[in-house]
C-alpha cells in the first residue's frame, strides 16, 4: 500500500501547532502579568491535599470555563467547587469577603467577547486570603480555534498554583483504523480537535515525538516491506529513512532528536540499532542469539530499555547508551513488555501479563516499587505525558480499542478517543 499524504489535511495540522504560538501568548502584551510569589501545591508532596478553588462560568462561554475545570480537575491536584455553592455571580468584580468562608483558595473569573471573526477571554486569577489579583491576562483565537484558549488558561494557572509546565497544550498521535484502513491521527491531550495527518498503511505503528513537536518517528508496512519513517511538519512530507530487509519497528529519540533506535529482523533474527535521520546511517546496539525488541532511549540519553528473551520469557532490560552492561529489571510474571520512560528518568511504564490479561504496570528505574496500574480489559502501549504525572495507552475494556489516559498513581482512567473507530499506539509529544 502506498503512502498517502493529504496537503490539506497536513496544512490543518500544521496551522495548529503554529497558530497557538502566537495567538495565545499575545496576552502577555496586551495585559500586565503579576504571579504569586509562592507555591500553592507542591505535586512531589506524598501528603498533598486538593486545593480548593472556584473556577466561575464565562459569561456567554459557559464551554470554556466548563473546559477549564476538566483540565484542572483531571490533574487530581484541584478540588473546582460547584456554582452552586458561590454566593458572588459571575459578572461581579471580585470581592475577597464572598469567598471567606466557603473554604477557596482561588478564584478564576472570565470576560468573554465573541465575534464572527474571534472570540477574546479576559481572565483574572485571585487569592482569597491575600485578596489581590495574581494573574490577569487576554486570551484571543479564532471561533474555530477556540478550544485552545482554555487549555492555554489552565497552563497559567497550574503554572500559579504549582510552579511547573502544564500539558494542556499538548498532543498525541495514535493510530486509527476504520473499515480496515489505519491512519496516522493528531489529537488534543484530552481527545479533542482529533485530525487525520493522510499518512496511512497496512500496519501503522509507534509514533514517536521528536523533542522539536515537529518530527514523529513510525513504522510502516506497504507492499509486504517494512520500513521506518518521519513525518516532517515543516515540509509536510514524509520520508523513508530505514530500508532493511524483515521486519523494522521503530523506538524513540534520542535527547538530539537526530538519532534514534530502532527493531530489525535483517540478519534474520531481532536485533536493537541506532539510527540517524540526517546521515540516513547506522550501527547495531544490542547483537545476541536471543530476540532483543522495543528499544526506548531514557529522556538524558544515557540508558537504553529493551525487551529480550533471553531468560526464557519476554523481560525487560537495561543496558547503557552503547548496549553495554545488560541487566534485567523484571522479575515478577513470565511476560512484561512495552517499556516507557518517565521524563524524568525515575519511573518506568510498561506491560505485563497476569491472569491472561495484560495490564499496565509503573516501578522505579532500578527495578523497585513495582505497581499495576490497570485492571480491566486488556492495557498496552503506555506512553508517559511531558512532565511524567499522566500515562497515555491502549484497551479494550470497551470491545473497540481505544486510547486512554490516567495519572500515574492510576487514578482517573478514560477514554479518550470515540468509539467510532479503533485507535492504537498512542505518543505523548513533548510541552
Amino acid at each position: 500500500m502506498k503512502a498517502k499524504v493529504n496537503k490539506n489535511k497536513t496544512e490543518k495540522i500544521l496551522l495548529l501547532f503554529f497558530v497557538i504560538g502566537f495567538i495565545l501568548t499575545a496576552g502577555y502584551w496586551l495585559l500586565a502579568t503579576a504571579f504569586a510569589d509562592k507555591i500553592y501545591i507542591d505535586v512531589n508532596s506524598p501528603g498533598m491535599k486538593k486545593l480548593p478553588i472556584a473556577v466561575q462560568v464565562f459569561p456567554g462561554a459557559k464551554e470554556i470555563s466548563d473546559t477549564l475545570k476538566e483540565d484542572l480537575t483531571f490533574t487530581g491536584l484541584f478540588d473546582c467547587i460547584d456554582d452552586s455553592a458561590q454566593i458572588e455571580k459571575p459578572d461581579q468584580p471580585f470581592n475577597q469577603n464572598n469567598w471567606n468562608g466557603l473554604g477557596v483558595e482561588l478564584v478564576v473569573k472570565g470576560i468573554v467577547n465573541i465575534s464572527s471573526r474571534s472570540v477574546n477571554v479576559v481572565v483574572s486569577v485571585n487569592d482569597v486570603a491575600a485578596g489581590r489579583e495574581v494573574l490577569k491576562k487576554e486570551y484571543s483565537a479564532a471561533p474555530d480555534l477556540a478550544r485552545l484558549i482554555p487549555h492555554s488558561i489552565a497552563n497559567d494557572v497550574y503554572k500559579i498554583l504549582t510552579g511547573q509546565q502544564g500539558i494542556f497544550r499538548t498532543k498525541i498521535a495514535f493510530t486509527g483504523e476504520k473499515s480496515g484502513n489505519k491512519e496516522l491521527y493528531i489529537m488534543d491531550w484530552d481527545g479533542h480537535r482529533t485530525n487525520g495527518t493522510g499518512i496511512t498503511g497496512g500496519i501503522l505503528l509507534t509514533p514517536h515525538w521528536s523533542t522539536s513537536r515537529m518530527e514523529i518517528l513510525y513504522s510502516a508496512e506497504r507492499q509486504r516491506q517494512w520500513g521506518i519513517y518521519i513525518f516532517d511538519m515543516n515540509t509536510m512530507k514524509e520520508k523513508k529513512i530505514v530500508i532493511l530487509n524483515g521486519l523494522n519497528v521503530a523506538g524513540n529519540f534520542f535527547p538530539n532528536g537526530k538519532e534514534f533506535v530502532f527493531t530489525s529482523s535483517k540478519d534474520g533474527k531481532s536485533n536493537i540499532y541506532k539510527g540517524d535521520i540526517v546521515s540516513l546511517k547506522g550501527n547495531k546496539l544490542i547483537s545476541s542469539p536471543w530476540i532483543d525488541i522495543s528499544p526506548a532511549v531514557s529522556p538524558d540519553g544515557n540508558n537504553i530499555l529493551f525487551v529480550s528473551d533471553r531468560a526464557g520469557t519476554p523481560q525487560i532490560y537495561i543496558s547503557d547508551r552503547e548496549g553495554y552492561g545488560i541487566r534485567r529489571l523484571t522479575f515478577e510474571g513470565n511476560y512484561n513488555t512495552s517499556p516507557a520512560w518517565s521524563p524524568a528518568t525515575d519511573r518506568i511504564a510498561y506491560v505485563g501479563r497476569t491472569g491472561g490479561k495484560n495490564q499496565i504496570f509503573i516501578m522505579k528505574s532500578d527495578g523497585t516499587g513495582l505497581t499495576q496500574l490497570t485492571n480491566t480489559g486488556n492495557n498496552e502501549e503506555p506512553s508517559f505525558s511531558p512532565d511524567g504525572r499522566y500515562i497515555a495507552f491502549t484497551s479494550d475494556r470497551d470491545r473497540i480499542k481505544g486510547i486512554y489516559i490516567m495519572r500515574i498513581d492510576g487514578e482517573g482512567q478514560k477514554r479518550i478517543t470515540p468509539k467510532i473507530f479503533k485507535a492504537t499506539s498512542p505518543g505523548w509529544s513533548p510541552i
